[in-house]
């Protein structure tokens, strides 16, 4: 007998270990599962790969990982600009235009929004800045007028400004090659030829015509390129002048638009014979200071209208600008140039009133969503005390049908789950732990019907509000159509809100969220919710 009862228990033992062994090996596996990350992009980790010029191409593939699946289907949701490509197999080409970037901010910065989504539905987005910069471009010389010398004077030459192009609007300066210039002839950099012949110069240049050349440098970046005039002998004298860039007579801009305007001044008698440049507004809020002067020959009109220019009710306002210059010999010439300056919304304010209604509705959604996460806790705290049942109750005054309990008593069984309840002395009844609760305490059912409410009204408001946080996670999405669809997204997310069972779900009017709504904790619940208007 003894060996037998010893035999059974190596079994046993032998049995146990077994068991233990299998145990080790399905944890493993879990372990391996649980590494299965959720889906997510991934870009070129290269320092400054996102940084690049006007006219450079720019190409790379994007990847993605984790999730489920294993078929992925790239997309732009938004931020799209002309000549951008990007197919659904993830490869991104790029060639910035050369005007995509403006002179005077040197760096322009595009934000785009990619998106991947594979077979089993799942999806991840990710808003990467491009930051283009400015790539400076030579000037361009056209054909320039001959200059006509006259003896025994010093004659000057201006280079004419509408035949100098900067495709960049950049200043240019004029650089003499001294290989190319007469004996005693000067190019100063604004393009201010100056030269008084000798009597052989002249005599050789009535026999030949010169080609002059000199270069075309651009500032600040000194491109240059190559330029040359003929000089002949005449007799003629010209004015000074004034050449404006762009040369129009009439401009509209908006509020807070940057005015730029270049002007040339033109002395034939050289640029120390010019005494005064300057402007006569109609508007008196146009400042003196919007004139700069590069050279004595070269200024910029410099001017941005504030969003309180142009005051309310009116539309917009228009005036001239008279610029004139006046040489030491009191004659000179004038432009006159008519501005119209339209009453504009204040983007940057627009701006950051749409986002907080972006960010104050996800607020919102967060704060519900915390609340309903401590609701569902504390009711299935209750559940599962209804359903254990709580020992020791005491069942007074239960109405069963007709019959009416008289000085109950209850008795406690030892190793049992019920009570047996004595009604009058002449009946006994045993009434289970989760009867007693339908009795008494609260329907199960209501506990139920209450708790899968909650968690109904969670997934719809995680759903809606992932679908709101990604599709206006950009300024440029939350100003399309002019923010009406925006507005009515936002009243109708504000209206998943409003709990028709609010009552009935006992919720805490004056309930406190513990936790702040920091950019943080509300991207923890929505993962596409943008921190940065």
């Amino acid at each position: 007998m003894k060996k037998c009862v010893l035999l059974f228990s190596a079994v046993l033992l032998f049995l146990a270990k077994t068991n233990a062994q299998v145990e080790i090996i399905v944890p493993e596996s879990s372990k391996n599962t649980s590494k299965n990350s959720s889906l997510k992009l991934v870009f070129p980790d290269m320092p400054g790969w996102n940084v690049l010029k006007e006219g450079q191409k720019l190409e790379f593939e994007v990847k993605a990982i984790g999730g489920t699946g294993s078929r992925y289907v790239y997309s732009l949701n938004q931020g799209r600009i002309p000549g951008i490509n990007f197919d659904s197999l993830g490869h991104f080409s790029w060639t910035p235009s050369y005007d995509i970037v403006d002179r005077l901010d040197k760096t322009r910065t595009v934000q785009l929004q990619f998106e991947v989504t594979n077979e089993k539905e799942e999806r991840a987005s990710q808003v990467i800045d491009f930051i283009v910069e400015h790539v400076n471009r030579p000037p361009i010389v056209g054909e320039l007028k001959p200059f006509y010398v006259r003896f025994n004077t010093t004659n000057t030459y201006r280079i004419e400004p509408s035949a100098i192009k900067d495709e960049d609007n950049d200043p240019v300066v004029f650089i003499p090659i001294p290989n190319s210039m007469p004996q005693g002839a000067k190019l100063s950099e604004q393009g201010e030829f100056t030269w008084k012949p000798s009597t052989t110069q002249f005599r050789q240049l009535q026999n030949k015509p010169i080609t002059l050349e000199f270069y075309v440098e651009d500032q600040p970046a000194k491109a240059r390129t190559k330029g040359q005039f003929q000089i002949e002998v005449t007799q003629q004298d010209i004015p000074p002048s004034i050449q404006m860039f762009p040369s129009q007579s009439k401009f509209v801009h908006n509020e807070d638009a940057t005015i730029n305007l270049k002007f040339q001044l033109t002395d034939e008698n050289g640029e120390s014979d010019i005494a005064s440049f300057s402007f006569i507004s109609d508007n008196p809020n146009v400042p003196s200071t919007a004139l700069v002067k590069n050279t004595p020959s070269q200024y910029e009109f410099i001017w941005r209208p504030g969003y309180d220019f142009v005051k309310d009710p009116l539309d917009t306002l228009t005036f001239s600008i008279t610029f004139y210059v006046v040489d030491k010999s009191n004659k000179g010439d004038d432009r006159k140039v008519t501005f119209s300056i339209v009453n504009t919304v204040n983007e940057v304010e627009k701006d950051q009133k749409l986002y907080n209604e972006y960010r104050s509705s996800l607020v919102k959604a967060w704060d519900l969503m915390e609340q309903l996460k401590e609701a569902e806790r504390d009711l299935k705290k209750k559940y599962n005390r209804a359903r254990k049942g709580k020992k020791g109750r005491s069942l007074t005054n239960a109405s069963l049908g007709a019959m009416t309990g008289v000085a109950p008593v209850v008795v406690e069984e030892a190793a049992t789950s019920k009570k047996i309840t004595t009604v009058g002395g002449t009946m006994v009844m045993t009434i289970g732990t989760l009867e007693a609760t339908e009795v008494l305490g609260r329907n199960t059912k209501d506990l139920i019907e209450r708790l899968n409410y909650i968690m109904e009204k969670r997934n719809e408001l995680q759903t809606k509000g992932d679908i709101f946080a990604r599709k206006y996670a950009l300024k440029s999405a939350r100003r399309r159509g002019n923010s009406v669809e925006f507005l009515k997204d936002v009243d109708d997310f504000v209206a998943v809100m409003n709990l028709k069972g609010l009552v009935a779900l006992e919720l805490d009017a004056g309930w406190q969220n513990k936790q702040k709504p920091t950019n943080e904790n509300i991207s923890k619940t929505f993962k596409d919710f943008s921190g940065e208007n």
